[in-house]
């Protein structure tokens, strides 16, 4: 008997979603397959007995077990004749589905038993809709982040420090003054950040990025205060304050060093280009939406 099936629009999300989800209380001998399915699709068991077949192996699962169909691979699963399974199952989508869901052992193993203080139960409480509201695509999204994450934090992979490659952590540094440009930072405090040596952590992002880190971090705040310039009406001063520079007037002076213009004359002038070429009046130009807004050097 089938209790609930949730479906989502997942074309509106392309990360990671829930695109289905539902509740089942089996009838006995109830079976799916042979077939593939095209999604990450999780099933915790409440009650009851199964089996179920992936990768040429059969595991016998119980209450408490949870077990994973990655899309693509051929399953089979089957309720218990006598003690028939209840079931909950949520199905995963999105460009980073594999990614996330690969930081837990489960993408290898395929079915883990759940300890007694596990959170992931309490998420599929969560889908059993009370009502549809217009907010539902937010909290059945919000699971699916918090499914990966309860996953990769339960039944994590196990992996040393040593087994990270120098490119894990210049992703790490480069996500790290993307999210912090607009404020005072230090290699040393990227470097406490990731728990690893000053001078290793120069020496990498050096020989990756042919730039240092300081080098970096003075190119990302200034296409950002390009564009700031380029895109909005904000004062000189908001400016050097939003990409990390209390000092006006050592941004701007540092700002004609790097650019051979002050930042008022780069507004003018690249406006003007801009203009030229799009035929653009200034006024129309986009505004910046600075929640939204990041820019890497070219």
């Amino acid at each position: 008997m089938q209790s609930f099936v949730f479906s989502n629009d997942f074309y509106k999300t392309i990360d990671l979603m829930v695109h289905t989800s539902g509740h089942e209380q089996c009838k006995p001998s109830h079976s799916y397959g042979p077939a593939v399915r095209n999604s990450y699709m999780l099933h915790y068991i409440h009650s009851g007995k199964g089996i179920y077949q992936t990768g040429g192996k059969t595991y016998s699962l119980q209450a408490g077990d949870l077990f994973l169909m990655i899309p693509g691979e051929r399953i089979f699963y089957q309720a218990d004749e006598e003690d028939p399974w209840v079931y909950s199952w949520i199905g995963i989508q999105g460009m980073k589905a594999e990614e996330y869901i690969r930081r837990s052992c489960l993408f290898q193993q395929k079915v883990c038993h759940l300890f007694a203080d596990s959170k992931i139960p309490a998420i599929f409480e969560k889908l059993k809709p009370l009502e549809i509201s217009k907010n539902f695509d937010l909290l059945y999204n919000c699971c699916a982040w918090e499914m990966v994450y309860q996953l990769a934090e339960e039944f994590p992979v196990a992996r040393s420090k040593e087994a990270l490659h120098a490119s894990d952590y210049i992703n790490i540094i480069l996500n790290y003054i993307e999210q912090n440009y607009d404020r005072p930072i230090s290699v040393q405090e990227i470097a406490d950040h990731m728990a690893l040596d000053r001078s290793y952590v120069h020496r990498i992002f050096k020989k990756a990025m042919d730039m240092s880190v300081k080098e970096y971090i003075l190119s990302v705040r200034l296409a950002n205060a390009c564009s700031y310039l380029l895109y909005s009406d904000l004062p000189i001063g908001d400016i050097s304050r939003s990409v990390g520079y209390e000092d006006v007037l050592y941004f701007s002076k540092l700002f004609h060093k790097k650019k051979g213009l002050s930042p008022s004359q780069y507004r003018t002038e690249k406006r003007i280009e801009y203009q030229i070429q799009s035929g653009t009046h200034p006024d129309q130009l986009p505004e910046v939406r600075h929640s939204l807004f990041m820019t890497r050097p070219e």
